[in-house]
């Protein structure tokens, strides 16, 4: 709030503020990131407010994931509130690029900062492909598989979430 100049209120933090909680899910495969994006944005008490697709349309540096901001419901001890928040969806490859690239740069000064920049968003592209080189390979071997695919796993287990608990 002081960053941006906002004063400190209750109101402010639920208009301006975006992350006050947030959630990372990680996956094996790229294309396991939109179904369960799909899946969550599909739950008739959650809002889709804000989608930010850095896989297809990466940031400067190589950073990839899906960010959604949404509104759920939270219940307080007296009230229910709408609150935002930030969901991030990446695959296992993704999440380590981004883990070692932050425990990297975290708060230091770095000497040769473009050519550390440019090393950095070559390994994120590098493991961009391997990642779909990856999810190639999975389609292979389950098209020649009567098994339930990873996909088909998943949304059944999603599709759990529905249910009352008892």
């Amino acid at each position: 709030m002081r960053r941006k100049n906002i004063p400190f209120t209750l109101e402010n933090i639920e208009k301006h503020i975006h992350d006050v909680a947030g959630v990372r899910v990680i996956c094996s495969y790229a294309d396991d990131i939109y179904s369960i994006a799909e899946a969550l944005i599909r739950q008739d008490d959650i809002k889709l407010i804000e989608k930010k697709d850095y896989i297809a349309h990466p940031k400067p540096n190589g950073y990839r994931s899906l960010h959604l901001i949404v509104g759920i419901p939270v219940f307080f001890a007296d009230q229910k509130r709408n609150m935002k928040v930030e969901v991030q969806i990446r695959t296992i490859a993704m999440d380590s690029w981004a883990t070692l690239e932050h425990q990297l740069k975290y708060k230091r000064k770095i000497t040769d900062e473009e050519e550390i920049a440019e090393q950095l968003k070559e390994c994120a592209d590098l493991i961009a492909v391997i990642d779909s080189r990856m999810l190639d390979i999975r389609t292979k071997i389950e098209a020649n598989s009567s098994d339930p695919t990873e996909e088909e796993i998943l949304l059944k287990k999603l599709s759990k979430f529905d249910m009352p608990i008892e």
